[in-house]
């Protein structure tokens, strides 16, 4: 980052996303800390607002708390109650130790890429992708615990009101970017590695009728473009990119770029390139 860059973020009363080389309880801490002093200075800039802010972050005990009061206003009352929602939803954060990291690198991972985020309080509140994988976060862990109704009715749910439809079956890492989340489908067996970046209108699906292990596997670092299908038990290797509208039917080598339909490759990366971190939506001239 510039020194002017940074100048202006600090100008603009902005402060960077935590270092991944912190402990995660330490992350967490930094990270909820962080969001309820933004969440204060919200109050003051909209107090039509405050009572939301007040009951959704200012008044909880912790980040999974938070998330827990915030997923279960967005997704109940449908057939189940937002009270059972909400306990639906802590019962999974508090279950699994690494919830509140996953959280914190979702939350971080969205800061790093998406020019448009300021603060951690607006996915928080607002976007679709992070309430989404949250929400699959909490199916997951239930469809774990043999309770396939309640885990389905959580993933129909996250399809009705955020646009996403995410088997609970599926394995997502942490540090994941779900941009937007209008159209993006990721079928029961896929496998998304950590730091992978998917934008809209993208499916992870099978290519027929077959059973058993049938979806993609994402590795680390991949970075998939607007409408971009990749279809059967195929592997995008790690630090690939794909492009917009690509459809994909063979494995994708490591740190590659493949465009088209069938997608083929139309360029190399460097090694060191992370395309997930960078979302550089330039696919190449050809090789």
């Amino acid at each position: 980052m510039t020194s002017a860059l940074q100048a202006g973020i600090a100008r603009a009363g902005f402060t960077r996303p935590p270092l991944r080389s912190v402990s995660h309880t330490d992350a967490e801490s930094e990270v909820w800390r962080a969001m309820r002093s933004e969440a204060e200075a919200a109050i003051v800039e909209e107090p039509l607002y405050a009572g939301i802010i007040q009951a959704t972050i200012l008044d909880q005990p912790s980040l999974s708390h938070a998330f827990a009061y915030r997923l279960a206003h967005r997704l109940g009352d449908g057939d189940l109650a937002r009270l059972s929602m909400r306990d639906l939803c802590l019962s999974a954060f508090e279950a699994d130790p690494h919830a509140g990291a996953h959280a914190v690198r979702d939350l971080v991972a969205i800061r790093e890429r998406d020019p448009t985020c300021r603060r951690y309080l607006d996915p928080f509140l607002f976007y679709k992708g992070l309430a989404a994988l949250e929400g699959y976060r909490v199916a997951h862990w239930l469809w774990h615990q043999g309770r396939a109704t309640l885990s389905l009715h959580v993933q129909s749910r996250i399809s009705e009101v955020f646009g996403a439809d995410i088997h609970p079956a599926a394995r997502i890492g942490s540090g994941v970017f779900i941009d937007h989340a209008t159209g993006v489908v990721i079928g029961e067996t896929t496998v998304i590695a950590d730091d992978v970046s998917i934008l809209q209108s993208v499916t992870l699906g099978g290519n027929g009728k077959e059973s058993g292990d049938r979806h993609p596997k994402i590795e680390r670092g991949v970075l998939l473009s607007v409408g971009a299908k990749v279809l059967g038990n195929i592997r995008v290797g790690e630090g690939a990119k794909v492009a917009a509208a690509a459809v994909v039917l063979h494995d994708v080598p490591a740190h590659t770029t493949v465009a088209g339909v069938p997608a083929r490759v139309v360029s190399r990366l460097k090694t060191a390139e992370v395309p997930a971190m960078n979302m550089d939506q330039f696919f190449g001239d050809g090789i």
